[in-house]
């Protein structure tokens, strides 16, 4: 039975570009959260932040000094709303340098990231030696600096060789790509609420299909089909092998999920995993992402929901505690005769 918000309906604004809009304001999901009692009511971007609402919470995917500027003002004006996520957190993961540097400091078990480096320098030579200074070895996972989900921000690469480098435009972070089965784990987490799927990744490169792709040094993700089984018996297969793929252990997800919603202070994101084909029980972090697809995971639409109707809680807590303290003092200044 589905939990819904008594009284009071919540009401929640959503400050977001018109892509996001049309990936996440789905039809499915606003009739189901509607029935539940939530409501979602678009913010005028044309419109001071402060002059709309009331808003019990706010959701916002710009990045924009404006915006957060405005975020700033609304919030010292409304302390009570809940505004998903903070500014200075969504920060973190806009920089694929910084984005994974606390991974590591979790220290949970069979979890790691991949060898990266960030390299500013447009010289072949300097991406080669910076390279050779963390260990990387071909192929790598070429990824722009900066994620903030403008398109170009994913627009990566495979590069093969040292040639490769030529064709790249720092700067950049290079990553270590490790055969992983050609199975990718998914991770949506909203709040409390964790829901984990396998997508097709790339697959994996042995030494004869890196030395037989010669002729090409650099492959964009968007043409990695390239190195994808090519006749329909290899395809099926293929498909069958990802549909085979055992999944993480839920406690296992769950433990990193949690940790990493702690850490990064964060309530709306995903992040991407792999299963170390090297060493089948680690499992190597590769991306974070916030506010992402929801869309893509299965009856997203409950889970949302069920992350509203928490933060509906914790809004009605919150203002709550403000009465009691309001209460408080009002009984003191009674006692003591004066006035608020």
């Amino acid at each position: 039975m589905w939990e819904s918000v008594a009284g009071k309906r919540f009401r929640i604004g959503y400050a977001l570009s018109p892509q996001k809009i049309s990936t996440f304001m789905k039809h499915s999901l606003i009739i189901h959260a509607r029935d539940r009692g939530v409501d979602f009511i678009q913010i005028d971007l044309t419109k001071p932040l402060i002059e709309q609402g009331p808003f019990d919470c706010v959701i916002h995917k710009l990045y924009d000094a404006e915006w957060k500027k405005q975020l700033e003002e609304f919030s010292l004006k409304s302390p009570t709303t809940f505004i998903i996520d903070p500014l200075n957190a969504i920060d973190k993961l806009q920089n694929r340098v910084t984005m994974l540097e606390f991974v590591n400091e979790l220290k949970i078990q069979n979890l790691g990231t991949p060898l990266q480096v960030f390299v500013s320098d447009e010289s072949s030579e300097a991406l080669q030696d910076a390279m050779t200074r963390e260990g990387l070895k071909f192929p790598v996972i070429a990824k722009p600096l900066i994620a903030d989900g403008a398109a170009n921000s994913h627009q990566m690469s495979l590069v093969l060789n040292q040639n490769g480098l030529t064709k790249l435009d720092p700067p950049i972070v290079l990553q270590e790509f490790v055969n992983h089965g050609g199975v990718i784990f998914k991770v949506y987490v909203a709040g409390d609420h964790v829901k984990c799927v396998k997508r097709k990744s790339l697959p994996d490169i042995n030494e004869e299909k890196l030395n037989t792709s010669s002729s090409e040094n650099l492959i964009s993700f968007s043409r990695i089909s390239n190195f994808a089984p090519q006749n329909q018996s290899d395809r099926e297969s293929y498909a069958e092998m990802v549909e085979a793929m055992e999944m993480p252990p839920l406690s296992f997800v769950n433990e990193v999920a949690s940790r990493m919603r702690d850490a990064l202070k964060l309530r709306l994101f995903n992040f991407d995993m792999l299963r170390d084909s090297r060493i089948g029980t680690r499992y190597l972090l590769v991306d974070i992402n916030y506010f992402p697809g929801y869309a893509k995971a299965p009856e997203f639409e409950t889970m949302l929901t069920d992350f509203f109707i928490d933060i509906a809680h914790k809004k009605r807590s919150r203002e709550s505690g403000n009465l009691d303290q309001m209460e408080n003092k009002m009984m003191e200044a009674d006692s003591n005769g004066n006035d608020l």
